[in-house]
């Protein structure tokens, strides 16, 4: 590779990684579980929700998606820099996609994953992944910056209230008036809660977003909750939520998984499957709204984000009562998230996993 004119060689898309087909499923958990204390019951459960769509997560696909629309975005702004992608837990593997950095001459990289939001799994691991990755290369290994997150970036804010109102479209129009939004994102536990910014990140991205859209009727609910019953996670739940609404006499439900950034497979089964088999059932109309995946303006925030690192902005475009997220993370930021069984799937902490693991060391 030819030295390139900007202080990055290249961009790193990162994400979860996902299985793309039945014979994947168990590696591909493997590779999750790997020194995580999960019984098999539990991990032969969790295959399930993954065979019962085919075996196949969407996320990869969307991930490909992802990469060539940057490309393209990038070229059409005469940015010249080869895009790469790597994940956590399935191929590309993020070693495999280090080696071939390397070995194409890549000196050094900026990353983008696929979290908006701040919290371990979302946000320190992937830095972490990489630098494991990194001391497997040894010395000649790129060197890496990460984008910060972009919760409150008004391009963020601006593809979800299109989301929201495109999905606000498939009501009619009479009904609309008394249509209540949900926002989810993961559930994490509160002592984790408490100790990082991921609440007041996702209420104010959702707040701007609500008031985009025109949206008095709103709340921040989430998804995902697991671990031991004893241990209080962020709360209420999507159906917890959803049954509070049917007592209140509200009949008309528009759900947007907020949280996360990609329709992958955590949003398919606990959004288009579980919520909407209660929605069904008790008689409440039920819609949707995609997350921001490819959608252009999504693309344009990512090399709005890219921008500022490769020439040095002094700007960070931000909307809202909070400021930009650092770009350089302090020592212990997000340290609160560790000993945990989170996982992410594209764009919040993910815990698939009902069951405590033991904590990893440092």
């Amino acid at each position: 590779m030819n030295q390139t004119p900007y202080k990055y060689d290249a961009i790193l898309v990162m994400s979860f990684g996902g299985p793309e087909g039945p014979e994947d499923v168990m590696p591909f958990l493997d590779n999750v579980l790997r020194g995580k204390n999960v019984p098999d019951e539990r991990k032969q459960e969790v295959a399930h929700h993954y065979l019962d769509f085919g075996g196949k997560s969407p996320l990869n696909a969307q991930n490909r998606e992802l990469v060539t629309s940057l490309q393209r975005e990038l070229k059409d702004h005469g940015i010249d820099l080869p895009v790469y992608w790597g994940n956590r837990n399935w191929h590309p593997m993020i070693a495999d996609t280090l080696r071939q950095m390397r070995d194409a001459g890549v000196k050094t990289f900026l990353t983008f994953t696929t979290s908006a939001f701040s919290c371990y799994s979302g946000c320190r691991q992937y830095r972490e992944d990489i630098m494991k990755a990194q001391e497997l290369l040894g010395d000649d290994a790129p060197a890496f910056d990460k984008i910060r997150t972009f919760f409150n970036h008004p391009d963020f804010i601006e593809v979800n209230r299109i989301r929201l109102e495109e999905a606000l479209a498939g009501i009619p129009e009479d009904r609309r008036p008394h249509v209540h939004v949900a926002f989810t994102a993961h559930s994490i536990p509160m002592a984790k809660a408490d100790k990082s910014p991921y609440v007041d990140q996702l209420t104010e991205a959702c707040r701007l977003t609500a008031e985009a859209a025109s949206i008095e009727r709103w709340k921040l609910v989430y998804q995902s909750r697991s671990g031991p019953p004893h241990q209080p996670w962020l709360e209420p739940d999507i159906c917890d939520h959803i049954e509070t609404l049917q007592h209140e006499g509200v009949r008309e439900l528009m759900i947007h998984p907020i949280g996360f950034i990609s329709d992958h497979m955590e949003v398919i089964y606990d959004l288009d499957t579980e919520a909407r088999e209660l929605c069904n059932r008790i008689g409440m109309t039920m819609v949707r709204a995609k997350t921001a995946g490819s959608h252009p303006i999504f693309i344009r925030m990512v090399r709005d984000l890219i921008e500022e690192r490769l020439f040095d902005r002094p700007d960070r475009r931000t909307v809202g009562r909070l400021p930009a997220k650092h770009d350089v993370c302090p020592e212990n930021c997000c340290l609160s998230g560790r000993g945990q069984d989170m996982i992410v799937e594209s764009g919040s902490c993910w815990n698939a996993f009902a069951f405590p693991v033991s904590p990893q060391s440092p």
